[in-house]
């Protein structure tokens, strides 16, 4: 395994993170154990979770995973060997069952105290803002898209205020956002810089693939000069780059069939796109996985691959990609089909 650190902290964590999304939906605690017992003999030392989860969020499984992952901290006793990391849902129609108060005071002390409850621990080493309050594009949506009756208020100040008070009562140590975009990091990184006592964010939790390669549109840079870490997520695009559904398969118990609205990266320029990207692995002797999660763990910006599995054959391949260097050749080629096709996943 490599490591890293989160950006400006002494927290080292493994290049690859295990998502843990679906323990809980398409996978049961058992499953889920052997998964995280897997990692963490294979040195991934971070694991990414969220209240939200297992998704598609429901109100009967809400948090299911975060109390997956306690029972396992509480079973093996090992809580100093895990990086861990959890995040509070956003205000949407699709969370009113978990609160509608987005991410005032009220909210993250709630939220916060419930995921320490399930998690079976004092503190989370990474605590992230799932998706932003205000309108924006996030989950899907391409481009920002300004609304003039929008209700939300800045509120940036009193987010940094009461996660400063989490820090100093030790229940967190380091916070991030997800599923943001350069105004937002740069209002945060501001309120820091003119007052250094409220905590800065110290990652960003975005998709990144090879399908969607947005992120370098405009946080890459935030990353690389404000020294924000990203977290990468949907590596795969919803497995898509695994290849397994090319030429119209269906593979039963995988997620776009299970949840065909999850379909963002299989439809349009994604067919082509990923019959092109296939083609390059297999020149090069390499499967799509091991090609796709590898190029992600190429980028400067990069401070850990958030990779996730449903079997354990998936899981194996996945922290194996660690170790694969794409050649001069294979990247060259990348580059070419990304020219042809540029982010046709949003």
């Amino acid at each position: 395994m490599k490591y890293t650190h989160l950006p400006a902290s002494d927290i080292k964590v493994s290049k690859i993170c295990l998502g843990t999304m679906t323990w809980g939906k398409q996978n049961t605690q058992e499953e889920a154990f052997e998964q995280m017992n897997f990692a963490l003999d294979n040195g991934v030392n971070f694991f990414d979770t969220a209240e939200l989860y297992p998704v598609p969020a429901a109100a009967e499984r809400y948090a299911h995973t975060e109390i997956i992952i306690g029972n396992w901290l509480a079973q093996n006793k090992n809580r100093d060997q895990v990086v861990l990391a959890s995040k509070i849902a956003g205000k949407a129609a699709f969370t009113a069952f978990i609160r509608e108060n987005g991410f005032s005071k009220e909210a993250l002390d709630t939220a916060l105290e419930g995921s320490l409850k399930r998690l079976k621990t004092d503190y989370l080493d990474l605590y992230q803002l799932h998706w932003p309050e205000r309108n924006t594009n996030f989950f899907g949506q391409r481009g920002y898209q300004h609304k003039e009756d929008e209700v939300w208020e800045d509120n940036f100040q009193e987010i940094l205020e009461t996660l400063k008070g989490f820090v100093k009562e030790g229940k967190i140590r380091q916070i991030g956002i997800s599923n943001e975009n350069p105004w937002g990091a740069m209002r945060y990184m501001e309120l820091h810089r003119n007052d250094p006592s409220l905590p800065r964010m110290v990652t960003c939790q975005n998709p990144y693939n090879l399908l969607n390669r947005l992120y370098e549109t405009g946080m890459a840079e935030v990353s690389m000069r404000e020294n924000i870490g990203l977290l990468a997520y949907s590596p795969l695009g919803f497995g898509v780059l695994s290849g397994k559904y090319l030429g119209g398969k269906q593979p039963a118990n995988a997620r776009v069939t299970l949840f065909p609205n999850y379909n963002r990266y299989s439809v349009g320029q994604n067919v082509p796109a990923t019959e092109a990207y296939a083609a390059i692995a297999e020149a090069h002797g390499l499967s799509l996985t091991e090609m796709a999660l590898a190029f992600v763990n190429t980028r400067l910006f990069v401070t850990s691959n958030i990779i996730g599995a449903t079997s354990m054959a998936q899981l194996e391949e996945n922290i194996k990609s660690i170790d694969t260097d794409l050649s001069e050749e294979v990247l060259k080629a990348i580059e070419g089909v990304h020219a042809t096709y540029p982010n046709p996943g949003p």
